[in-house]
């Protein structure tokens, strides 16, 4: 396992694979960001799920919180969990780590610098969205699943957005990130011109079925 600034799991591709590339270096990647109080397995199986070309780069939060690991503490004096925001120092010290740790993995494990996808939920889709709008050029495509686009991004329009491939899944019955926060992420991204699929799943905070199925669908086509 290569050095890293953030501790990690690496899976390479199957090299059993129909779809597996002579020279596994120019195969894609997808750099998979857990939620808050879970850890760099937590997200391991949607990741499997994912086609099998792909090397998976799963990278663990820098900081502990009880049981697992949290890219920021939350600043909830909007008005309570539904209204939190990213503590801005940690967040931006989480972002930069996340650099960091790309550009190493990149390096140590070979691979297409030009095929690097970001696949991240709750906490890990909050960050993920902040770092495709800091960083447009370097991601081919992000997937968030039950996050918002925090307030510190929400006015970014960086050149290199227009087109991205974004995918925004909520749950209608999340209370822990609303529904609502999903689409105003999903609106503004559409604003700057991101090529956005916006899905709504029928479950609280967590990933279903169906929500899986439309994932790895969204992933095959621009993988």
């Amino acid at each position: 396992m290569a050095e890293l600034p953030l501790e990690h799991v690496h899976v390479a591709p199957d090299g059993d694979s129909a779809n597996a590339p002579d020279d596994p270096a120019s195969a894609p990647a997808v750099f998979v960001l857990h939620g808050r109080g879970a850890d760099e397995e937590d997200l391991l199986s949607v990741a499997n799920a994912l086609p099998d070309d792909l090397h998976v780069v799963s990278l663990r939060a820098p900081d502990r919180l009880q049981g697992g690991y949290t890219w920021y503490e939350l600043d909830l004096s909007g008005g309570g969990l539904h209204e939190s925001q990213p503590h801005a120092a940690d967040f931006r010290r989480s972002l930069d780590r996340i650099v960091e740790s790309v550009e190493a993995a990149v390096e140590a494990y070979d691979l297409d610098a030009d095929r690097l996808g970001l696949l991240g939920f709750s906490q890990g889709a909050i960050t993920s969205l902040a770092a495709v709008l800091e960083s447009p050029e370097r991601y081919a495509w992000v997937v968030a699943l039950h996050g918002y686009l925090p307030d510190s991004h929400a006015d970014l329009d960086p050149d290199g957005i227009a087109g991205k491939p974004v995918f925004v899944g909520a749950g209608t019955g999340d209370r822990v990130i609303p529904e609502s926060r999903s689409a105003a992420a999903a609106e503004r991204l559409s604003a700057v011109g991101a090529d956005v699929t916006h899905e709504t799943y029928p479950v609280g905070h967590g990933i279903d079925e169906a929500e899986l199925t439309d994932v790895v669908a969204f992933v095959e086509t621009y993988r």
